[in-house]
């Protein structure tokens, strides 16, 4: 996976690809991952802004629908299905999302009973298919559509704790199919099989009969699709249009809005790293590029598409790490010099090559205790924009 909002299931590798260059993934790293995610707030933050579009959408019966691009933790999906329970509180709602770890379809998957509790009629779709598949859940090809797995649970109870059981009960279930291997061609994790998983609560199985989907009669027309981190920085201007943004694109029904986020740097991340690899770059396509791509990739599709950069106010935000109040002083901690250092090099995705000869002497820690000290602590930006599809008046 890119750097997505979650860690893939491999491991860090320096295995070549079929082409002879090197895997450099440090970024799947899912210890460096999880040090990232739970010191810095990069996932409240996204998840405040995504939450922003929820009254710029006109939901149409039978639900209000959301395809998340990359799912992560988690942590922006559950903070948006809060913020979707508040503004459409008696609306059923089509929930899917995209995530080939099974380690993070766990921690997903943690987090929904209570939910499913709160927000009954809804009914969870978890996929491990493609960008160009997944809004869908149809394989692109007939040998992966012939080794589909899909596989529907209603959950019976009306407690969070019973629906925690039965949802701890598919361990086994996700364990056996929810595999992945390195691609030798791109060196992304792909699938061994497309998985398609239907959670909903049997209780309301008649109301949300119109909501669940079928097996090859799938729309997808979502209103909102959150692709928070969807690609690497350093992929092309023409493979994060071609192969990401543009099937999301197309997945919106008229009316919905692509909110698409990835790190901007020019911040004191950046500058530590800046201070051991002099003039790395790692952010070189910004929102316009990216839109101008995609709407090339479109063509006449994309007429019925609105191309929305915004100015740097609305489009940029800042999150931070989180230290205590008096944790940045002249004697700053090992362990939070270390948070810092892991938060920066696993925003500018640094490959394993190069860390193992920076973390030889000290030097990276003095650069992050120096760049810590002059700010009075540690923040990010990252960039937004939306591609939202045109309303059908009348």
């Amino acid at each position: 996976m890119e750097r997505q909002s979650g860690a893939a299931v491999v491991a860090t590798t320096t295995a070549p690809l079929a082409t002879g260059e090197p895997i450099f993934r440090f970024f799947d790293n899912r210890q460096k991952y999880l040090l990232f995610v739970n010191t810095c707030s990069e996932k409240w933050v996204v998840a405040q802004r995504v939450a922003m579009e929820l009254g710029n959408i006109y939901p149409r019966p039978p639900a209000v629908r959301i395809f998340d691009a990359g799912v992560g933790d988690g942590t922006v999906l559950t903070r948006v299905m809060r913020a979707m329970h508040q503004r459409f509180p008696t609306l059923p709602s089509y929930v899917v999302g995209k995530e080939i770890s099974l380690e993070d379809v766990r921690l997903v998957l943690d987090k929904m009973p209570d939910r499913l509790f709160e927000h009954p009629a809804t009914v969870l779709v978890m996929t491990n298919m493609y960008y160009s598949e997944a809004p869908w859940l149809v394989p692109n090809s007939m040998a992966a559509a012939t080794g589909l797995m899909w596989h529907e649970l209603g959950l019976t109870g009306t407690t969070a704790h019973e629906f925690e059981q039965q949802i701890t009960d598919l361990q086994p279930f996700l364990s056996e199919h929810w595999r992945a291997r390195i691609s030798a061609t791109s060196g992304n994790p792909i699938y061994d099989r497309p998985v398609i998983l239907v959670l909903y609560r049997d209780d309301h199985k008649f109301l949300l009969d119109q909501v669940r989907p079928r097996r090859g009669a799938v729309q997808a027309d979502y209103d909102l699709i959150i692709a928070s981190q969807p690609y690497r920085a350093r992929a092309s201007v023409e493979f994060k249009a071609n192969r990401i943004l543009a099937p999301l694109a197309k997945a919106l029904a008229p009316g919905g809005r692509l909110i698409a986020i990835h790190s901007h740097g020019n911040d004191p991340g950046l500058e530590i790293v800046r201070k051991i690899w002099p003039g790395e770059n790692p952010f070189q396509t910004d929102r316009r590029q990216l839109l101008r791509a995609t709407k090339l990739e479109l063509g006449s599709a994309g007429r019925d598409h609105n191309f929305n950069a915004y100015p740097d106010a609305r489009s940029l935000f800042r999150y931070e790490m989180h230290t205590l109040p008096n944790e940045i002083s002249d004697a700053i901690g090992t362990s939070t010099l270390w948070a810092a250092w892991n938060a920066a090099i696993y925003v500018a995705q640094i490959d394993d090559q190069r860390l193992s000869s920076a973390l030889a002497d000290r030097a990276y820690l003095d650069a992050t205790r120096n760049v810590l000290q002059k700010h009075g602590g540690l923040w990010f930006w990252d960039e937004s924009f939306v591609i939202s599809r045109k309303r059908r008046l009348g």
